[in-house]
């Protein structure tokens, strides 16, 4: 979800007040780091470990869902968000009890199962079910 406007403790019934809307994003992890760090803010922090898009969708019941992955065409994760641990309107009060959101932050929901490896050379699909399609292809850092 992307916050369309700063919000701190915002109550459920004004959840959707605060977001302009929705996207697709590949929440990149570097494994190796990942494993030999305690945190893991190098590990998804990295130059080009978010990719968002096609496009913000504010036009969007997010309730339930279809949520695709393919890697080279080939379905690897597959759910719905009506699956998901928490909603959407949960993970705003949550989050919004510890700290500030401002407009343009974006907020990940998890993913469904099926996560693994993915080599340079490869093209990844993540498909919302009414967003569209964010595809990007695995690059070498140069």
């Amino acid at each position: 979800m992307v916050i369309g406007r700063m919000c701190r403790e915002v109550p459920r019934e004004r959840v959707q007040d605060v977001i302009l809307g929705y996207t697709c994003a590949n929440d990149v992890t570097a494994r190796d780091i990942q494993r030999g760090e305690s945190q893991w803010a190098r590990a998804k922090g990295f130059d080009g470990s978010c990719p968002l898009g096609p496009w913000v969708e504010t036009e969007l019941d997010p309730a339930d869902l279809g949520i695709m992955c393919t890697v080279n065409g080939e379905q690897r994760q597959l759910g719905r968000t009506g699956e998901m641990v928490r909603s959407v309107a949960d993970l705003i009060v949550h989050i919004t009890e510890a700290m500030t959101l401002l407009p343009g932050d974006v907020v990940l929901t998890g993913t469904p199962a099926g996560v693994g490896p993915i080599n340079v050379g490869d093209e990844v699909a993540v498909t919302i079910e009414g967003i569209g399609t964010l595809t990007n292809k695995v690059i070498k850092r140069g």
